[in-house]
């Protein structure tokens, strides 16, 4: 019987880093936040937008597909996205990597594993209070910073502005 549950396991996740590859999912790294502040700094010409969210937060949920229209519109642009999940790290293969795969977010990933709250979120942003969605969109001249889920046509607004800068 062990060995039965042992061998679907491994079908199981066979099966699922496979489908991973064949939608495009990249895999999710895992970042302390010294790891993922350069993530948040770089100064070039590229416009970025780092969302920090949770697939147990329902507004950042109704706020991906806008993220994923924009990021599938500019993609031939200097414009990256950043999702960082607040999720736990126990739950990276059992809640969010699934999340990733059904719901076919190609976007880069990163999982933020990091207790000390208090240290970091006055780092990413002093008006930040913790809670999410939060979104920074930045480039070398510019830093805002959103607490609020968006919809296709605000962000899309956001964006464009920001690329078409000079």
């Amino acid at each position: 019987m062990a060995r039965s549950i042992a061998l679907l396991l491994v079908f199981l996740f066979s099966a699922f880093a496979l489908s991973s590859q064949l939608y495009g999912i990249k895999p999710v790294k895992v970042l302390n936040f010294d790891q993922l502040e350069p993530y948040l700094n770089k100064k070039n010409d590229t416009v970025y937008l780092v969302n920090f969210w949770a697939t147990w937060c329902a507004p950042c949920i109704a706020e991906l597909p806008a993220i994923k229209a924009v990021e599938k519109k500019y993609s031939d642009k200097k414009f990256k996205v950043l999702l960082v999940s607040l999720d736990m790290p126990g739950h990276l293969k059992t809640r969010l990597t699934p999340f990733l795969l059904s719901n076919k977010i190609t976007s880069d990933v990163v999982l933020l594993d990091d207790p000390d709250q208090n240290r970091w979120i006055d780092r990413i942003d002093k008006q930040w209070s913790g809670e999410i969605p939060f979104t920074v969109i930045y480039g070398k001249d510019f830093r805002e910073s959103y607490s609020q889920s968006f919809d296709f046509k605000t962000l899309d607004s956001i964006i464009n502005r920001k690329i078409k800068m000079p």
